[in-house]
């Protein structure tokens, strides 16, 4: 029981940790730039200030002021569904822990955003040319990291079965 706290001490400290340089890198970009303002890092990438309304990719942007609450209660049920899956997980689930403790610091970042500011602070923005990818924060950054190691972890270990002992 020890050794399980002390893992969830671990994965719960590493989201609380995205949390804070989430909110960190979000309230420095909001007091540096304007809204819309553009400040060029380099050829392909620059920080521009963003409030996005809507989800990932500014989809459901321009609702109506719905999709705020409907974002809020998803980002809740999301989270509590991954408080509770890292709960129950093995201590030798690693890749899984991390993948977990990503999103939720990522989804619970963007969650702080959504209910205090009635949107999501964004503000990295990668491009080429004319070619923009859309605006984006370190949560969904973390969220996104956290997705792609737990599709890489379900991939890797879908066919492993370890006995953990007791």
């Amino acid at each position: 029981m020890r050794d399980r706290t002390r893992n969830l001490t671990v994965w719960y400290g590493l989201a609380l940790i995205v949390i804070i340089v989430d909110q960190l890198t979000k309230t420095s970009a909001s007091s540096l730039l304007a809204l819309h303002q553009t400040a060029p890092i380099s050829e392909f990438f620059n920080f521009t200030l963003r409030h996005n309304y809507g989800a990932a990719f500014s989809i459901f942007h321009d609702a109506g002021g719905w999709q705020r609450w409907l974002l809020t209660v998803l980002a809740v049920a999301v989270s509590v569904g991954i408080i509770v899956w890292l709960s129950r997980l093995p201590s030798h689930k690693r890749l899984e822990s991390l993948a977990l403790a990503l999103i939720l610091g990522g989804a619970l970042g963007n969650l702080y955003d959504r209910v205090t500011l009635g949107y999501v602070v964004d503000f990295i923005v990668v491009h080429y040319r004319q070619y923009e990818w859309p605006a984006f924060n370190i949560a969904d950054s973390a969220i996104t990291v956290g997705a792609v190691l737990l599709a890489w972890e379900s991939l890797l270990y879908k066919n492993v079965v370890v006995v953990e002992q007791a």
